[in-house]
């Protein structure tokens, strides 16, 4: 029961520490350096609480170096910023690398529309661009609402789209390579909806991508780490 509760408390410290680095990010767009240290440093007492040994203790330190060179690369190139990089490296000495995709999938997808979004209501209007610019705008929306969805279907383990519904979808389509064109159709729309959008910025925008980073962190703690810990404490 002594090991349950130390797992606990470790998990409420860090969605407390998440928490904060949301809240930092939104106001400040800044995440602090000792806050990202603090998560970082305590990591290793939650892989004593999980009873990880030698071979595990190397995945996570591997996992979190990875992270470390790509989010680096992505810093590089302007899209996520310095305190999101080692935020995210902290993050990953606490999940296992399967927990830790998960997390990265719904970080760019939340990231990604927050940042579509952003950039379309910074968009400057044009007189003779009102078609260009509703069209992007309904890229931002689609983006925004895939994301919504997918989410919605993670968090309730259930699938996007039901299989009910594929299967009308595809009975009223004329042949199967109607799909690829209806692909390359929409990837060339979101293309240029999203090429119009940052053509139109007024201004750079700072995107708090913390948020993201935080709000998929707690939702991998609630569905996976919880569970993690409990088994832990139940086994060791």
């Amino acid at each position: 029961m002594t090991g349950a509760l130390f797992s606990y408390a470790l998990l409420a410290a860090l969605a407390t520490a998440l928490l904060v680095a949301a809240l930092t990010d939104l106001r400040s767009r800044h995440i602090d350096n000792w806050l990202n240290a603090g998560i970082a440093i305590a990591a290793p007492l939650w892989w004593l609480a999980m009873g990880f040994g030698p071979m595990d203790i190397g995945i996570q330190l591997g996992l979190a170096l990875a992270t470390f060179a790509v989010a680096c690369a992505l810093f590089a190139i302007g899209q996520m910023g310095g305190g999101d990089v080692k935020l995210l490296t902290a993050l990953a000495l606490w999940f296992t690398p399967a927990t830790f995709m998960q997390l990265v999938v719904l970080m760019a997808v939340l990231g990604g529309g927050a940042s579509l979004a952003m950039a379309a209501f910074n968009m400057t209007p044009g007189r003779r661009e009102s078609v260009r610019d509703t069209l992007a705008g309904l890229v931002a929306f689609a983006w925004v609402w895939c994301a919504c969805a997918i989410v919605f279907a993670v968090a309730m383990k259930r699938p996007v789209v039901a299989p009910a519904t594929m299967e009308a979808i595809a009975a009223a389509l004329p042949g199967i390579w109607v799909v690829p064109v209806i692909a390359l159709v929409v990837m060339a729309w979101f293309l240029f909806g999203m090429r119009h959008i940052m053509r139109r910025q007024r201004s750079r925008i700072e995107v708090p991508y913390g948020i993201a980073i935080a709000a998929a962190s707690l939702w991998v703690m609630g569905a996976h780490t919880l569970a993690a810990a409990r088994f832990a404490a139940l086994t060791g």
